[in-house]
């Protein structure tokens, strides 16, 4: 299922991931919240169009695009959209579920609120750099498990960014307490 959703338009792709599970390695846990960046969007990494840094983004639907974010932290998402299209969906959060002991230990905290909640803690928990750069999303170390049922849904705009930044493009699950920040 998630294979067929990887060629919609990444504002579409961001609120039907929530609920995915996403491991890397057997790690990772529930995907409590997104952000869509298409390649028309002034704060997309592709809006200038391809460089060496966002070549992923350009790359085949359903691969891992990986950035650092301000030389600190890693941050992942999912390109989506044909090849050479610019897309993708920033993963934000996600709630912890599986390799928590490796996470925690990642992390350097059991606290499960401060796991992922965040793009940085998110691929810090998780194992993820610049090595998973391009790497498709269907096949290991990542596991991409569609979601079960129809979660609740809520949107808002998107965290960090001062280009388009009204655009009620995060999505986030309804009352997680592992989401990065609270929706208004």
């Amino acid at each position: 299922m998630i294979a067929t959703l990887s060629s919609r338009p990444a504002v579409e792709l961001a609120p039907l991931l929530i609920g995915a599970t996403f491991l890397v390695d057997g790690v990772g846990g529930i995907i409590v919240e997104t952000e869509a960046y298409e390649a028309d969007d002034p704060a997309s990494h592709s809006f200038a169009g391809e460089r060496p840094r966002n070549r992923a983004m350009f790359g085949p639907p359903l691969t891992a695009y990986v950035y650092r974010s301000y030389g600190v932290h890693w941050c992942v998402n999912i390109v989506t959209g044909p090849v050479g299209y610019g897309a993708a969906v920033l993963l934000r959060a996600i709630e912890p579920t599986a390799g928590l002991a490796t996470m925690a230990e990642r992390r350097r905290t059991t606290e499960p609120r401060l796991l992922a909640s965040g793009p940085g803690r998110l691929t810090e928990a998780l194992g993820i750099s610049i090595a998973h750069d391009g790497l498709p999303l269907d096949a290991p170390p990542f596991e991409l498990i569609p979601r079960q049922g129809i979660p609740d849904i809520v949107a808002g705009p998107r965290i960090g960014i001062t280009k388009a930044a009204d655009r009620p493009w995060r999505f986030g699950l309804r009352g997680s307490p592992y989401l990065s920040r609270p929706f208004r």
